[in-house]
């Protein structure tokens, strides 16, 4: 298929679209947790609604995603990518008029469509459409800006979440969507690939589907009903099973839609696993640190989404550079040292305990962010570059499909368990903080009720005046005590990213 150059005008518009949309999917996510406790009081959600509400469009993305992709390849990559554009942006506009928490986890759901068909268009397109010689330096570009939108996310929510405004998080995706639907179709070709048969693989379709929703649902479920429940292992064991079986169906389809044949390339196959485990130790290590900030550190809202903005500028001074490089001299060396990198600023975090709130952020957090967020901008662009770099142009849908699936199933583990280990690491300490406050089988009960707050327990009003202010301090050394422990594992994932680099991942592996 006829490529173009980068700097070309219809390199600009390629890049320009793809930005466009999805930085519509990356500012809703990180949006969306700066705004939940102004949706909350406006909906009258619990907690459990507000879980529901985060993770149901992650639901439908982790089932949905590697179709997308692969439609993409088949039908037309700017056609697919387009109608998933229209859908998010029809999700997004529902979801802003949403009367209550029900229609707003629907709503969602439909994002999450949208997203599938949305996410791995935009990579695929523009690893279709640039030349090879450029396309690390492309997908750079791609990823400094759709990380900087990404990483001004939690500023804007702030901002909208003290204005009152929480639904404009929903609304602003309105006309960044209609831009990029309006370029794709004025100014974009089409791209899908030319070999002579497009058929979709439907029992393969299902089974991933059916596999990847159960999977995700069942992690979803632990932290509230926990792992012995049906509802969580059934749904996990079923997942799993399904997942065997989407293997078997690939390997006998004429028409696979993840070809077996993909994960023979060894860099393939390691980008993918550091991608699940960086991300997962990325997602849960940034998660618990805004908690700390908030709950526990005292940041107000804005000031915790502004405590990011050196990750940022990181991102935009290197990123794009990061890739160019990994283009002359290949991902290797880049993809050991950034998880390590990364891995090392996580760990300097989780040695941080109270703190006097934001006037200490420079000597606290700011060092460990420098050395995470700099671990992250010479990783992005070099891992996406040797994910679709690593397989033939006529499966670069299908590749970004696999590559985005892993970092959002990463996600539900970051979510789903490490809340769990949260939970247990803030009752364990807990049950040594309290010992020296005299209290009653009642009171003790009360207490440790409050452990599923984590970084939000209060006293309960049974107890007594004088010690209320120790029992405080206690839940507060208890979380930063959990989150010591949760930072110290999403250290650790970064580090077997790096392993993960060292074990598998080879220049030659990367097509120049």
């Amino acid at each position: 298929m006829e490529t173009v150059a980068l700097g070309s005008k219809a390199g600009k518009w390629i890049m320009v679209s793809s930005i466009l949309a999805s930085s519509m999917a990356f500012i809703d996510g990180t949006a969306l947790n700066v705004v939940l406790p102004a949706l909350q009081k406006s909906l009258n959600a619990s907690g459990t609604d507000l879980f529901w509400i985060l993770n149901a469009y992650l639901l439908m993305l982790a089932a949905l995603i590697l179709i997308g992709g692969s439609l993409g390849d088949q039908l037309g990559r700017k056609k697919v990518f387009m109608a998933g554009i229209f859908i998010f942006i029809c999700g997004s506009a529902a979801c802003g008029f949403a009367p209550g928490v029900t229609m707003l986890i629907i709503f969602r759901m439909l994002q999450g469509i949208g997203g599938a068909l949305m996410i791995p268009g935009s990579l695929s397109l523009i690893s279709s459409s640039i030349n090879a010689k450029e396309r690390g330096k492309a997908i750079g570009t791609w990823s400094a800006f759709t990380t900087v939108v990404t990483m001004g996310g939690p500023v804007l929510g702030g901002a909208f979440a003290d204005a009152g405004l929480w639904r404009y998080i929903f609304f602003i995706n309105i006309p960044i969507g209609l831009a990029a639907l309006l370029i794709l179709g004025a100014q974009v070709k089409e791209s899908k690939d030319d070999s002579p048969e497009h058929r979709l693989d439907y029992p393969g379709a299902i089974a991933i589907a059916l596999g990847l929703g159960l999977l995700t649902f069942g992690f979803l479920r632990v932290p509230a009903v926990g792992l012995h429940d049906i509802q969580a292992y059934g749904s996990i064991v079923a997942g799993l099973l399904l997942l065997i079986l989407f293997i078997v169906i690939e390997k006998r389809s004429k028409f696979p839609m993840m070809p077996l044949a993909l994960f023979k390339n060894l860099t393939f196959t390691g980008a993918n696993l550091l991608t699940f485990f960086l991300y997962a130790g990325l997602g849960a290590g940034m998660l618990f640190m805004g908690l700390n900030m908030v709950q526990i550190q005292g940041y107000s809202q804005l000031q915790s989404g502004l405590t990011f903005l050196p990750f940022t500028v990181l991102m935009i001074s290197i990123a794009r550079y990061a890739g160019a490089l990994a283009d002359k001299h290949g991902p290797r060396l880049f993809l050991i040292c950034g998880p390590a990198i990364t891995g090392v600023g996580l760990l300097y975090l989780s040695f941080i305990k109270q703190t006097n709130g934001a006037a200490d952020y420079w000597t606290t957090f700011f060092p460990g962010i420098l050395i995470f967020g700099f671990g992250m901008s010479v990783t992005v662009a070099p891992l996406t570059a040797a994910v679709m770099g690593s397989v033939s142009d006529h499966f670069s849908g299908t590749a970004s499909g696999v590559n985005n699936a892993m970092s959002r199933i990463s996600g539900v583990f970051a979510n789903a368990i490490f809340g769990a280990l949260a939970v247990l690491f803030f009752a364990g300490a807990l049950q040594g903080e309290i010992k020296a406050v005299s209290l009653n089988a009642q009171q003790k009960q009360a207490v440790t009720q409050q452990v599923v707050n984590l970084g939000n327990a209060h006293a309960p009003a049974n107890i007594a005046e004088k010690d209320k202010a120790r029992i405080e301090k206690a839940f507060h050394t208890s979380f930063i005590n959990a989150y010591s422990k949760i930072m110290r594992i999403s250290a650790g994932l970064g580090f077997l990213g790096a392993a993960m680099a060292v074990g598998f991942i080879r220049n030659s592996g990367v097509k120049k």
